[in-house]
């Protein structure tokens, strides 16, 4: 693929996020398998859609002594000098000449002679005065959420409840790439099989401190590698992983997945019983229902019944005190997952923390009843806001009397994580710098 075809590409997918609300990571796996994108390109063009979006407001805030604000820019040509700036500030191998030169070529061939004018302009006039320093921000709160690319509430927001270091170093780990994480079908394959067979394959690979059956992957595109493609391995978060180990769930168990899709903890927990017992899985949709049972038949794995059903009417199918283990992975903001969806923290409203606490709560309450005496249920979110996680769990406990956390939970965390800064009474919170991995929150929660 050129040049030309690669940037063209690339801004065909910021235009989809920006204007669609579109997922980055879905939009580039669509082109790459859509486009015969060589593996050297592959790279760059993921590199320049996730660099852009995760400094979007630092480069509008570059570009704003640069561009007439009264000029209302189409969105096309904004996204055009957002990518090309990313590209001039904070890659080091492709030269500013050739970056201008391909802008003002997509310019031509998208707008017109006035907008390439334009478009060459600016970037030279960035080229030869530099972009301006965060330094001139007074205001701490501001400046970080300008030099990380954090709208300024939730950067506020979370500093009233963590305290600005803690933030800092979220913020600043939030844009930055971590490595993918995957989960080894152990039924399949054993971990130390599974990493000689992708280190013959080329990769550079680590075994995970979270999970017996995770690797991190350090380098190589893990869609590639033959384990993927033969169901031996699945792509899975290090955090994500955490909530199979801690379950304790046994073979012959009754187990419900009330918030399923795509399946990636169904999946996990199906492996700890050695896919025996029963696990019934739930999404609201039946297309994603659909996708975790794809997960399971690629995984091999039969005791996982999906159906769709939205999870706060789920004592309409089951009776209650009928599962021995609960899993509630509740719909949230998804504020711990930026750093390979970095569209998030743009989409997000403050509103929309309120709405989802009320849902988590909502769905806590209508599943819990279904756990039997002495049964396990867990609660994780993907996000990082102490209103959906700590304070759903306070809620709920306050108003069930037979319930309580389980106190041995906090004996059963990896030693990596026994003295997280994120361990309150109510469960963990994993930051996105505390383990390299996505902020996520868990807790076990005792039926008595």
């Amino acid at each position: 693929m050129n040049n030309y075809l690669l940037r063209d590409t690339v801004l065909d997918i910021l235009i989809r996020i920006e204007k669609d609300n579109g997922f980055s990571h879905l939009l580039i796996d669509n082109e790459l398998r859509k486009q015969k994108i060589q593996a050297k390109d592959e790279g760059l063009l993921t590199e320049i859609v996730y660099g852009t979006m995760q400094y979007k407001l630092t480069l509008d805030y570059y570009l704003q002594n640069f561009i007439d604000q009264q000029k209302k820019l189409d969105l096309w040509v904004r996204m055009l000098l957002r990518m090309s700036v990313y590209q001039m500030v904070y890659l080091d191998k492709i030269p500013d000449h050739a970056i201008i030169h391909e802008a003002v070529e997509l310019a031509k061939r998208r707008g017109h002679k006035g907008i390439a004018s334009l478009v060459n302009g600016v970037l030279r006039t960035i080229q030869r005065k530099g972009v301006p320093s965060t330094s001139q921000i007074k205001d701490d709160v501001k400046r970080l959420s300008i030099e990380t690319s954090h709208p300024e509430w939730l950067v506020s927001r979370w500093v009233s409840t963590y305290g600005y270091e803690t933030v800092e170093e979220m913020c600043k780990t939030n844009i930055t790439r971590k490595h993918t994480a995957i989960r080894i079908q152990p039924l399949k394959i054993t971990r130390s099989e599974a990493m000689d067979r992708l280190r013959q394959e080329g990769y550079e690979v680590s075994t995970s401190t979270l999970s017996s059956q995770g690797i991190i992957v350090e380098k190589g595109n893990i869609l590639r590698s033959s384990l993927f493609k033969d169901g031996e391995i699945t792509i899975q978060d290090q955090s994500s992983m955490l909530v199979g180990e801690l379950l304790q769930a046994e073979p012959g168990m009754q187990v419900l997945d009330a918030c399923s899709a795509p399946g990636g903890k169904a999946t996990h927990i199906a492996e700890k019983m050695l896919n025996k017992g029963r696990i019934d899985a739930y999404d609201l949709h039946k297309k994603k229902a659909k996708r975790i049972e794809y997960k399971a038949s690629d995984l091999g794995l039969s005791i996982i019944h999906a159906s769709a059903q939205d999870a706060r009417s789920l004592q309409e199918t089951h009776e209650l005190e009928s599962f021995d283990r609960i899993l509630v992975d509740a719909p949230c903001s998804g504020l711990g997952v930026m750093r390979g969806k970095p569209e998030i923290k743009y989409h997000k409203q403050e509103e929309d923390i309120k709405r989802l606490a009320d849902i988590q709560l909502d769905i806590l309450e209508s599943t819990a009843p279904l756990l039997k005496k002495d049964g396990l249920l867990i609660y994780s979110t993907c996000t990082v806001d102490a209103a959906e996680n700590e304070g759903v769990v306070k809620s709920f406990l306050s108003n069930n009397a037979s319930y309580t956390v389980d106190k041995t939970f906090f004996d059963e965390l990896p030693e990596s994580l026994k003295d997280a800064r994120g361990i309150t009474s109510y469960g963990l919170q994993i930051f996105p710098q505390d383990e390299d991995t996505d902020g996520f929150f868990l807790t076990r929660i005792k039926r008595i």
